[in-house]
């Protein structure tokens, strides 16, 4: 499902999932910085809600999840390397709540938090939906 997402296409991300944790990698691509010659805040924010939805929903057998709100801390700018998020699931409850760093050559640049609503659409409605175990072979 992710890797297949048109938007990736642009990105070219790689993702690993494990029970309620995720971490997505993107290489930083000059055509992604903003007028000051930096990656764009939206680039931290794809990254950090990408590892977090993937860690919530790695937690959710049945729903497929949505991002109901997301926060986003910027603590420095990045010009290079790659993007390197890990996000994990820090409640479970009525919602899940997922925490994710971002990281690029071992230095934090943001951190972001988010909660995650279970919709009402099966994860067998969604057509390129595949089963975590699938995407961990």
């Amino acid at each position: 499902m992710y890797l297949s997402a048109p938007v990736n296409h642009y990105f070219q991300p790689s993702i690993e999932i494990e029970a309620g944790r995720a971490r997505i990698s993107m290489p930083v691509q000059p055509s992604s910085f903003h007028a000051a010659g930096a990656l764009h805040g939206s680039v931290y924010f794809k990254a950090l809600d990408d590892a977090c939805f993937f860690a919530a929903q790695a937690n959710e057998p049945a729903a497929f999840v949505l991002t109901a709100c997301f926060e986003v801390e910027l603590l420095a700018p990045v010009t290079h390397g790659v993007l390197e998020a890990a996000g994990e699931v820090v409640a479970d409850g009525r919602q899940i709540e997922a925490a994710a760093t971002l990281e690029v050559g071992g230095a934090l640049v943001a951190r972001g938090r988010g909660s995650f609503a279970r919709s009402g659409t099966g994860l067998d409605e969604v057509a390129s939906y595949r089963p975590a175990e699938e995407l961990l072979a």
